[in-house]
């Protein structure tokens, strides 16, 4: 007998401030249903709106497990394809699909891509500081905490924190977060250098510079950071530079992680068939959810690209616990950020702490353990939703002011 949708319900919520959709695929099976993430945390009232008011309709009485054949039919169904807010509600009946899959099968996901050929996923933490004696304590704490990896900023993404007009903008220039790509290299080289001399090498170090200086500029600060041997250089360049990537990987010996805000799988083929590339750093919702990711990660292997998932703040737990399936069973896996079971602005803690509100409303996160993450084995992502906690922690739509971020002359330059 086959078993159909019957419904699909969407939730709003913001247990830990940040904006998170959930997507509830209910079956003709009464008891049979999956969870997914449909989080787009600055447009989410437009993605729950697409999905209430087309997927819905279009996908109610189709099989649950034909999960190729439905992810098809939400891509092209609307004929112009692919952007975050469509490929994140398409991510979300996906990644609900999938779960359902993994229970009718009575098996943690991963098992259904082949079985695990790790048995934890060794993690990267997130390290911001203003000093670098700062800076240094958060990184020796997470090193007590067995973390081998770390992303190290310093002020944010450029060094620039805050809606402010600097005296040195044209008058009449409008509020933003000003940087100074210059002096942000420069700061930069600096700050590795010390923590270099201070740490030593026995930690791999990682920095996310987020599109946001020039491809120029991405390529001196690749080489300028040759000496600190980074574990990878973050989305160097933007993807309307792409181009510039044969420069970069021909004078650079700094590995390469691009793709963040990538959109569309055949961005990728380029930088990947071209080896220009070390990792692919994808948002598993942002692509279209797990169907995808898996295609690329596979396609990837055959050229020695490794994954490194996005794992923020900006995802519900079960967009994480998909990223973990994944990569526990992907033979060319490299690092997994891990930021999404903590609080925003994270102070150091015990990341055992119970996470407040957040597990109020999700229960069985991955657990972090001595570096590594790991799922639990229930069936499927292995997440149970409580609807009820929930809808006491209702979103906010506001106006989102870290994306306004300006050059020094006060033009917009990418966030």
């Amino acid at each position: 007998m086959t078993i159909t949708i019957r419904d699909i319900q969407v939730f709003s919520t913001a247990p830990e401030g940040i904006n998170l959709t959930v997507v509830k695929v209910l079956t003709s099976e009464p008891e049979l249903y999956g969870l997914g993430c449909a989080t787009f945390a600055y447009r989410h009232e437009t993605v729950a709106h697409l999905i209430s008011t087309y997927l819905k309709p279009l996908l109610i009485g189709r099989d649950v497990q034909a999960i190729e054949d439905n992810w098809a039919l939400m891509h092209q169904n609307a004929y112009w394809r692919n952007g975050g807010i469509e490929n994140n509600a398409i991510a979300g009946i996906d990644l609900a699909l999938w779960d359902i899959k993994g229970k009718l099968a009575n098996m943690p996901l991963y098992q259904l891509f082949g079985g695990a050929v790790r048995k934890g996923v060794p993690v990267y933490r997130h390290v911001d500081g203003s000093t670098v004696d700062e800076i240094c304590d958060q990184i020796q704490y997470y090193q007590s905490l067995g973390v081998k990896h770390l992303r190290v900023q310093s002020g944010g993404y450029g060094g620039g924190l805050g809606l402010s007009v600097p005296q040195s903008a044209p008058h009449g220039s409008l509020p933003g977060i000003y940087l100074n790509s210059r002096e942000y290299i420069r700061k930069t080289v600096d700050l590795f250098d010390k923590l270099r001399a201070r740490l030593g090498f026995g930690i791999d170090l990682v920095h996310d510079v987020h599109e946001r200086i020039a491809p120029a500029e991405a390529l001196e600060l690749a080489r300028a950071l040759e000496p600190y041997r980074l574990f990878f250089l973050e989305d160097p360049l933007p993807l309307d530079q792409l181009g510039w990537f044969e420069q970069l990987r021909a004078h650079t010996v700094t590995p390469l992680a691009e793709g963040e805000l990538f959109n569309n799988s055949a961005e990728f083929q380029t930088l990947i068939v071209k080896r220009l590339i070390d990792f692919i750093r994808v948002h598993i919702t942002q692509l279209g959810g797990i169907t995808p990711a898996r295609k690329l990660a596979i396609f990837a292997e055959q050229f020695g690209v490794r994954t490194a998932w996005h794992g923020p703040g900006d995802m519900s737990p079960l967009a994480h616990a998909a990223n973990i399936h994944i990569d526990l069973a992907a033979r060319n896996f490299g690092v997994q950020e891990w930021s999404g079971i903590n609080p925003p602005n994270f102070v150091i803690q015990e990341l055992n702490h119970k996470q407040g509100a957040l597990l109020e409303v999700f229960d069985g996160l991955p657990e972090f353990k001595d570096g590594c993450v790991y799922p639990n084995e229930r069936p499927g992502l292995g997440i149970i939703f409580n609807e009820k906690e929930a809808a006491k922690y209702p979103c906010r739509t506001e106006v989102t002011t870290w994306t306004q971020t300006r050059a020094q002359d006060g033009s917009l330059v990418l966030p």
